[in-house]
């Protein structure tokens, strides 16, 4: 009788059997040789790096302002105007005693330019001259304030020429109140004689005057002056050889 084979068993041979059959050799296929892949590098690029400019604004200077002051223009100052009134000498200083300097008419114009602190005459540019010099106020008239022009003294030194020299052997010597004053005698042509000039300071009835004296020619070479005592101030002197072209140095004379 026939026995009912499980299935199981019937699935197990059947595995079995197809393991131990003989399975076919494989066949080596021959790979082509394995290549060396040598890589080579691609050059790195230089980096060149460019820079970024940063544009800087351009500077538009801010100007300087320069302050224009204003201007207050001075007042030109008005010199006192004159004319001549008469026939006249101007002088090289404010007395008689100086040198004479130009010929004045009547009608001749000029301006203030100085006065002097010891005389009342005045020191005038006329408009015919190139030069100033000086007149009494009794040859002009004036037309302006005088007492806004400055006191001057006359620079002797300036006037011209003197070819002699200054006077010699000067002495000087007292009597009471006299003083008699005494010079060696210059000897200059006819044509440029003009003597010679004294300023001095002395005193007289109690007041220290400016005193002033010339003389007409070489042959004067003596002269005598009050000179009292009781002034604040010693009397003192100077002489000066004189000829056409303008005054010599000063010599002092020695005062007793």
């Amino acid at each position: 009788m026939w026995k009912t084979i499980p299935l199981s068993l019937i699935v197990l041979a059947f595995l079995l059997s197809a393991c131990g059959a003989a399975q076919p050799a494989p066949t080596a296929t021959a790979l082509p040789p394995t290549a060396t892949l040598t890589a080579t590098p691609e050059p790195s690029d230089t980096l060149t790096l460019t820079p970024t400019i940063t544009l800087t604004p351009s500077i538009t200077p801010t100007p300087t302002i320069t302050l224009t002051p204003s201007i207050t223009p001075s007042p030109t100052f008005d010199f006192p105007d004159v004319v001549v009134n008469q026939t006249a000498h101007c002088r090289y200083g404010p007395s008689k005693a100086y040198l004479h300097a130009a010929d004045l008419y009547a009608g001749d114009k000029g301006v203030v330019w100085g006065r002097f602190l010891y005389s009342n005459w005045l020191q005038i540019k006329f408009e015919k001259l190139a030069y100033a010099c000086w007149v009494a106020p009794s040859v002009i008239d004036v037309t302006g304030d005088i007492t806004t022009i400055l006191y001057t003294t006359p620079d002797l030194m300036k006037v011209g020429s003197n070819q002699y020299g200054p006077p010699r052997g000067v002495q000087a010597s007292r009597n009471g109140n006299q003083v008699t004053i005494t010079w060696s005698r210059m000897v200059m042509t006819e044509d440029k004689d003009r003597g010679y000039f004294i300023e001095a300071w002395v005193c007289q009835n109690g007041a220290y005057l400016w005193w002033t004296v010339s003389f007409p020619d070489q042959y004067t070479t003596t002269y005598t002056v009050q000179d009292d005592s009781g002034c604040s101030q010693p009397s003192k002197g100077e002489i000066r050889t004189v000829e056409k072209h303008g005054f010599s140095e000063p010599v002092a004379i020695p005062w007793p």
